[in-house]
C-alpha cells in the first residue's frame, strides 16, 4: 500500500485540482471513484483512482476497463481498453494499446486504479469498471456505477529549466525537465540558443545528453542536459528548451542568460595638455555584475570621483601640479583592476591678445630705449674695431721702407 501510495500522490500532479472521491455499492460489491471531471493535458497523462471491495464469497479473477460514449448505459466489448489478464492487448481498442496500465498488478488489494499515457483530446469521455471472477464457483461480471469522466485540453504546462550560476570561463550544466511523470513514450527535448541578434542555433562546443529517471513502476522523470563553457557572448541572450511529445504537441520555455565576466579596464582621453586646457579622461569596463569605478591621483589621499560601469574625470583650467599618474580602479565583485595613465600639462607659448593684460606706457618707453641704446653701442664697438684693423698711406710707406728685401720694387721707392 506504500507504493499505491507514492503513486497516487505523484499521480496527482497530473490532475488539475484536487478530486473528490465518493463510494457506491450494489449488492454487496463497492466502488469508490473521482466525482466530476478529471482535467488533464494533451501529450502527458492522468490517472483514473479507483478502488474496490466485494462480497465475501467472490474470488477476484480481472480487472476491466471499458472507454463509450455517455449515451451509451454500456459500454460493449469493442470498447475495452484495459484487461488485467489480457498479456498481448488482444481485443483491445488500437489507440489505446500499450498506453493503459493497472498502477497495482496485486488484485488481492482491490486497487483498480489505472494510469493513461500519451493522450490525445479523443480520449476525453466516460471510463467504465468491471471486476470478473468467481461467485460461489460460477463465473460472475461485476459493473460498477457511476463511471470516471476524463476531460483532456490543450497542453498549457511548461518545462522546467535549471540554470545554475554562469561564470565566464567555467564550465555550466544547464538541466531541462519535461512536464509530467508519466510512463508513456519519451519526448524528445532539444535546446536552442538565440544570439544577440536574434539568430537561432546550438551553442558551439556544447554536449546535450538525456536521461530517464523511473521513479515508480508507471512513473517516470525525462530530463535534457546542456553543458557548456559560458563567455562574455552568452550574456543576454535567449535560451529555449523545448518538449515535443507523441501526439505531435509541444511546449518550451526560454530564459535569459546571465553570465558573470568582466573585460580590460579601458581609459580614453587626451594625455598631453597645455596650461589652461580641460582635462578629460573617461575610465570604463565591461563586466555583469556592473563594476564601481573610481579616479585616484598617484600621492594623493582619497577618490577624485566615483561612479558604476563608467567613470569620467574632468578638471577644467589645468596647471603644472596637475601633472602626474591618475589610476582609475575597477571594483568587480570585490575583486580590484587597475589601469594607470599619465598626464602631462606643458607651458602655453602662444600669444593671444584677447587674454593678453594691458601693458603701462612707461614700460614700453623703457623697453624701447633700452633696445636703442643697445643698437648704438653695438654699432660703435664694430666701427672702433674696423678702423683698428685698416692702416692709413703714411703707415703704408713706412712698413715698404723698412723691408729688407732688395728687389727693383723696392729700389725704386728708396731714391724718390
Amino acid at each position: 500500500m506504500r507504493m499505491f501510495a507514492l503513486i497516487w500522490t505523484t499521480a496527482l500532479l497530473f490532475v488539475t485540482g484536487t478530486p473528490a472521491e465518493n463510494q457506491h455499492c450494489v449488492n454487496g460489491h463497492c466502488v469508490t471513484l473521482t466525482e466530476g471531471e478529471l482535467a488533464a493535458e494533451v501529450g502527458l497523462c492522468v490517472v483514473i483512482p479507483c478502488s474496490f471491495t466485494t462480497a465475501s464469497d467472490f474470488t477476484i479473477r480481472a480487472i476491466v476497463w471499458y472507454k463509450c460514449e455517455t449515451t451509451k448505459k454500456t459500454c460493449g466489448d469493442s470498447d475495452m481498453i484495459f484487461h488485467s489478464n489480457n498479456k498481448n492487448n488482444k481485443n483491445l481498442q488500437a489507440r489505446f494499446q500499450g498506453r493503459v496500465l493497472l498502477l497495482e498488478p496485486d488484485l488481492r488489494r482491490n486497487v483498480c486504479s489505472i494510469i493513461i499515457n500519451d493522450l490525445w483530446e479523443s480520449d476525453s469521455g466516460s471510463y467504465e469498471l468491471r471486476v470478473k471472477g468467481l461467485l460461489n464457483g460460477t463465473a460472475e461480471e461485476i459493473l460498477f456505477y457511476p463511471r470516471a469522466t476524463v476531460s483532456v485540453k490543450g497542453l498549457t504546462q511548461k518545462p522546467s529549466v535549471m540554470i545554475p550560476a554562469l561564470k565566464e570561463g567555467k564550465q555550466a550544466i544547464l538541466t531541462c525537465t519535461a512536464p509530467g511523470l508519466c510512463s508513456g513514450s519519451r519526448p524528445k527535448i532539444s535546446w536552442t540558443w538565440t544570439e544577440a541578434g536574434g539568430k537561432e542555433s546550438d551553442i558551439p562546443r556544447s554536449i546535450i545528453s538525456f536521461r530517464t529517471e523511473h521513479l515508480t513502476a508507471v512513473t517516470k522523470r525525462h530530463r535534457s542536459t546542456l553543458n557548456f563553457s559560458p563567455s562574455a557572448e552568452h550574456h543576454g541572450t535567449k535560451i529555449t528548451c523545448k518538449v515535443s511529445f507523441k501526439s505531435g504537441t509541444t511546449t518550451e520555455k526560454t530564459l535569459t542568460l546571465n553570465v558573470n565576466y568582466v573585460k580590460k579596464v579601458q581609459i580614453s582621453g587626451n594625455r598631453s595638455l597645455k596650461k589652461g586646457e580641460t582635462l578629460n579622461l573617461t575610465c570604463s569596463v565591461e563586466s555583469f555584475p556592473p563594476s564601481f569605478v573610481a579616479w585616484t591621483k598617484r600621492n594623493c589621499m582619497g577618490s577624485l570621483i566615483r561612479n558604476q560601469r563608467s567613470s569620467t574625470l574632468v578638471i577644467p583650467d589645468v596647471r603644472a601640479e596637475h601633472s602626474g599618474q591618475y589610476v582609475c580602479e575597477a571594483m568587480y565583485m570585490e575583486r580590484p583592476l587597475l589601469s594607470y595613465v599619465n598626464i602631462t600639462v606643458g607651458l602655453d607659448l602662444a600669444i593671444n591678445c584677447g587674454s593678453c593684460r594691458p601693458v603701462l606706457p612707461w614700460v614700453v618707453a623703457g623697453v624701447s630705449l633700452s633696445v636703442n641704446v643697445l643698437v648704438i653701442i653695438l654699432i660703435s664697438c664694430l666701427w672702433n674695431s674696423r678702423k683698428k684693423v685698416k692702416p692709413n698711406q703714411e703707415d703704408r710707406t713706412y712698413m715698404s721702407l723698412q723691408r729688407t728685401d732688395t728687389s727693383p720694387e723696392y729700389e725704386v721707392i728708396a731714391q724718390r
